[in-house]
């Protein structure tokens, strides 16, 4: 069962390293270029008409990727798999409409507020009802109405509530994401690391899975998670995926991954928190996109209420790139805090095993 999870991040790897390239020369071809802040850090105005909406390229690979690991060793999709690629798709979709108008229509704020949210909602809560079905011969659904840190805890909040919840994590997290995609790989890269720590986690659930009890030697400690080995799966691809993807978009990028990228893994992203039951452990391995949002929020708040700046520019990394650091200089050490990020969330997630045992 193990060999889906490498066959799908082989693969994932294959189709965007052989795929982007194919992209970024047909985006090049009908000029669908990427627009450039003015008041944004000089050093910027050179990537003004690259390739954007690269994001296609690892979403399709993704989505091709589980789907062929399933037909090479025999195994079928299950519910969760399918959900969650139905989130990053249609989180993606926004996305890329966002951009089209963007880039081909030149109407430089893409969707409108309204329609933008109403496509997010739409979306969001298609997901969070239909998690909430498909219960297994265990009767567990893939989501659940707990929340959850390392596994579920305290009382249930209710299919309304979690509804609400499912959405607020999905916007959070999509525009975290959002806006950490600022600097050639930024994302990208802090993306994998979070990746490679959720194909860990499904792995490591599968094995201690509550469905194998009686072979466990600690039953207390194991997880009641519907489809673990499923988004193990789905996870693998991903970061197979987003590492061919970044072969491409490390500076200098020759292509951006656009709004289709960036909801698309914020949405990804929350869809695996969620049905593997570790909604609030998301918020400590993907610290790299809270802090980002949260220098928003600082700045924005800063100056409505007292009219000065806290920092040269937000989101934060455009902060230090106004301080003299370099732009390669600013992603690998903003890729350290997100991998230290990633090492705590693991760790937490391990102590809270090694505890009930």
């Amino acid at each position: 069962m193990m060999k889906q999870i490498l066959f799908s991040g082989v693969i994932g790897l294959f189709l965007t390293l052989i795929g982007t390239p194919l992209l970024i020369k047909l985006l090049a071809r009908k000029g669908y270029g990427q627009y450039i802040r003015d008041d944004g850090p000089r050093e910027h105005a050179s990537k003004r008409g690259t390739p954007t909406m690269g994001g296609i390229a690892f979403i399709l690979a993704t989505i091709a990727a589980y789907f062929l690991s399933k037909l090479i060793t025999g195994y079928p999709p299950t519910y969760s798999g399918v959900l969650v690629l139905g989130l990053m798709f249609g989180m993606g979709l926004v996305g890329f409409l966002d951009d089209y108008i963007k880039i081909v229509k030149r109407r430089s704020l893409g969707l409108r507020a309204k329609a933008k949210m109403a496509g997010q909602l739409i979306v969001g809560i298609s997901f969070a009802v239909l998690s909430l079905m498909f219960a297994d011969a265990r009767g567990n659904t893939p989501a659940s109405t707990k929340l959850s840190f390392i596994t579920d805890f305290g009382w249930t909040i209710g299919p309304v509530l979690f509804v609400v919840w499912a959405l607020f994590m999905i916007l959070a997290m999509s525009n975290g994401v959002n806006l950490t995609d600022g600097l050639d790989g930024l994302a990208t890269g802090a993306s994998v690391l979070v990746f490679g720590a959720y194909t860990f986690i499904g792995v490591w659930q599968f094995q201690e899975s509550c469905a194998n009890a009686q072979t466990l030697t600690n039953p207390a400690a194991c997880y009641e998670v519907r489809d673990p080995l499923d988004l193990a799966v789905i996870a693998s691809a991903l970061m197979g995926a987003c590492l061919g993807f970044l072969w491409w978009n490390t500076s200098p990028a020759k292509i951006f991954m656009g709004d289709t990228g960036s909801l698309a893994l914020g949405g990804v992203l929350t869809g695996l928190a969620i049905l593997s039951r570790t909604e609030l452990l998301l918020a400590i391995m993907g610290g790299l996109f809270v802090l980002i949002t949260m220098s928003v929020v600082i700045q924005v708040g800063s100056f409505r209420l007292t009219g000065k700046r806290v920092f040269r520019m937000a989101p934060l990394q455009h902060h230090f790139e106004l301080k003299g650091w370099s732009e390669v200089l600013v992603v690998v050490r903003f890729w350290i805090i997100q991998g230290i990020c990633v090492i705590v969330g693991l760790g937490l997630f391990y102590a809270g095993w090694a505890a009930e045992k």
